[in-house]
C-alpha cells in the first residue's frame, strides 16, 4: 500500500516573506496564521515582511515556522491529502506532533515559543554555531571532531553532509580541518550549537516545561530525531526534551520511513532541504516541497496521477 509522509522543515529555512502566498491565496492557511497571530502579535509581520537578521534569531525563528508549517499542513489536508506518518527535522518535530495530535495548536506554538526562548538564553550564554560539512564520509568528520574540544557531530543528513555544532572560537580551525581533509565547510544561518552538550542546560529547562503538559493520543505515526524511530507516547516528553542536546538521526529516519513502507514524501514549510535530502538517501522515491498554494495544487496533481487521492 502507498503511503505518504509530511516532513516538517527545520531552523535554517527561514526566509523573508514565508508563507505570503499561502495566507493570501488559502482560506484554511490563512485561519492558521491568523489564530497563531492572536496568540503572539506580530507573527504575521515577521513572516511576511522581517528582514533576514531579524528571522534569524531563535525566538523569532522557531514560533514564524512553526505557524507556516502548520498553515501548509492544514492546507493540504483540507485539500484531501491524509499522511500515514510524519517526521520534523528539530523545531519542525514539535509542529510534527502538533499536526498528529499530541498537542493541540495553541500548546504547540506556546511549546515552540518557550523552546526559542529557552534555546536563545542558552546560546547567549554557551555561544555557538553550526556549519554543514560536505564531501567527506561520516566518520571522517567525526574524527575530526575528535580533535577539538568543543566540536560535535549533530545532524546526520545524509552520506556526505553531515552537520557540527560547537564553540565558534574552535570553529574556523575546524573548517581548516574540513578543507584540509578535501571536504567543504558551509556555515549556517542559526542562532546556536544546537543539538550538542552546549544546548544541556536548555534542553533541561524545555523538559521541565513538557513536564506538567497533557497530551493526547497520536493519531499517525511521528518518528523521533533522536532514535530515527516512531514516538511511543509514554516516552514523548523524555524523548522531545532531549532532543535540544542530542544528534538529529534525520538519514535513518527517512530510510525507517522508506522500510515501514512510506514511498511519497512532502516537505512541509519554508524551503527544499528536507524534500533534496530525501531524494539523495532515496533516488528515484518522490519527494515535493509545500509552502505555497501552487505547492499545494502540484502535490495534488501528483497524488492524482498516482491514485493516492
Amino acid at each position: 500500500m502507498d503511503k505518504i509522509a509530511f516532513l516538517f522543515a527545520g531552523q535554517g529555512a527561514q526566509y523573508p516573506g514565508m508563507g505570503r502566498d499561502l495566507y493570501t491565496k488559502n482560506k484554511t492557511a490563512r485561519a492558521v496564521l491568523d489564530a497563531l497571530e492572536e496568540k503572539r502579535p506580530g507573527t504575521r509581520r515577521q513572516c511576511f515582511e522581517g528582514t533576514q537578521e531579524e528571522l534569524v534569531h531563535t525566538t523569532n525563528t522557531q514560533p514564524c515556522m512553526f505557524a507556516v508549517e502548520l498553515a501548509a499542513a492544514q492546507a493540504l489536508r483540507e485539500a484531501g491529502v491524509s499522511p500515514q506518518g510524519t517526521a520534523g527535522f528539530s523545531l519542525g518535530e514539535v509542529a510534527a506532533l502538533t499536526f498528529a495530535g499530541a498537542f493541540s495548536l495553541d500548546q504547540g506554538f506556546s511549546l515552540v515559543c518557550r523552546r526559542g526562548e529557552i534555546m536563545e538564553v542558552a546560546a547567549k550564554k554557551y555561544p555557538g554555531t553550526m556549519v554543514a560539512v560536505l564531501k567527506l564520509k561520516n566518520e571522517q568528520v567525526e574524527r575530526l571532531c575528535e580533535h577539538f574540544q568543543q566540536v560535535y557531530p549533530v545532524n546526520y543528513n545524509c552520506e556526505g553532509q553531515l552537520v557540527v555544532a560547537g564553540k565558534e572560537e574552535e570553529m574556523d580551525g575546524f573548517c581548516r580541518a574540513v578543507a584540509e581533509a578535501g571536504g567543504r565547510a558551509k556555515r549556517l544561518a542559526v542562532g546556536g550549537g544546537f543539538h550538542s552538550p552546549l544546548m544541556a542546560e536548555a534542553s533541561a529547562f524545555f523538559a521541565q516545561e513538557l513536564a506538567p503538559q497533557e497530551l493526547s493520543t497520536l493519531q499517525i505515526p511521528v518518528y523521533a530525531n533522536c532514535t530515527a524511530k516512531p514516538y511511543a507516547l509514554q516516552a514523548l516528553k523524555e524523548l522531545l526534551g532531549c532532543q535540544l542536546k542530542s544528534p538529529v538521526r534525520w538519514e535513518k529516519t527517512i530510510r525507517n520511513m522508506a522500510d515501514d513502507g512510506f514511498n511519497f514524501f512532502i516537505e512541509i514549510g519554508p524551503g527544499k532541504t528536507l524534500s533534496g535530502l530525501v531524494k539523495r538517501i532515496l533516488p528515484g522515491v518522490p519527494a515535493f516541497s509545500v509552502e505555497t498554494e501552487t505547492d499545494v495544487q502540484t502535490v495534488l496533481e501528483q497524488l492524482r496521477e498516482r491514485s493516492m487521492v
